[in-house]
């Protein structure tokens, strides 16, 4: 009798670690976000933020002019409130940045990294299962989607990587990186100006990685979901930002 052949099942591909998985989302994402799909993991990714993030922004934030840049960004967050304030307490807010120990800069920055982005990214994660899978009928798991959220954070690293030196070079801690900077010749004040300096190329750059793993996990076109990622994002980054300007002037 002839000898019946079982066919070998294709092998799974061996997981990407740490370091392959974060190239990977900057140069090859769709591969690397289904390796994530195949296996979820986010517990390096968050250690990996957390270190990069404290490391530039602690050094930044403790050199003399990180110093200062962090103060004139504090008076200029309190806005109309500041003109109300007596010059001795905008003195005192300015002494107490300049004088903050840099250890307490450090670990201010890392806490709240390792406290704010993984309750941002279950977040997200929580919203994103709801309309893939409640409303369009798909079956990832959190989890899947939670490490999707976490290691698209990889674009995240790079713009803090990327402005860091520029912001310590431009001795300003304002966003290097939105539309507005293409526009120098534009009053910062101005209605414009806010409107576009809410739009972030890096950003949008993380919107179509996010989008590219949603395509993965649920098998959809990444377009469809980019274009509304992305409308979504400009139409709330802006009416947010010239409501904020038209009210606070």
């Amino acid at each position: 009798m002839a000898e019946t052949i079982v066919p070998e099942s294709p092998a799974t591909p061996a997981s990407k670690g740490l370091i392959a998985r974060f190239v990977g989302v900057l140069t090859s994402p769709r591969d690397t976000y289904a390796d994530i799909a195949r296996r979820p993991t986010w517990l390096g990714m968050w250690l990996l933020v957390t270190v990069v993030t404290t490391v530039c922004i602690g050094w930044l934030q403790s050199t003399p002019v990180g110093r200062v840049a962090a103060a004139d960004q504090a008076i200029k967050a309190i806005g109309v409130f500041a003109k109300q304030l007596p010059p001795e307490r905008l003195d005192q807010i300015r002494t107490q940045i300049m004088t903050t120990p840099a250890w307490q800069n450090y670990a201010k920055i890392g806490a709240g990294s390792l406290i704010v982005v993984p309750i941002i990214a279950a977040i997200m994660a929580g919203i994103l299962i709801g309309v893939f899978n409640a409303l369009m009928g798909g079956d990832a798991k959190f989890k899947q989607v939670y490490s999707l959220i976490f290691f698209s954070n990889a674009i995240m690293i790079v713009k803090t990587i990327f402005t860091t030196p520029l912001n310590y070079a431009r001795e300003s801690l304002s966003n290097p990186t939105t539309f507005a900077a293409l526009l120098p010749m534009l009053d910062e004040e101005s209605l414009p100006a806010k409107m576009l300096g809410a739009i972030d190329f890096f950003f949008l750059w993380w919107l179509v990685s996010v989008a590219i793993g949603l395509g993965v996990l649920y098998k959809r076109p990444t377009r469809g979901i980019a274009t509304a990622l992305i409308g979504i994002y400009v139409v709330l980054a802006v009416t947010i930002a010239a409501g904020v300007a038209l009210i606070f002037g």
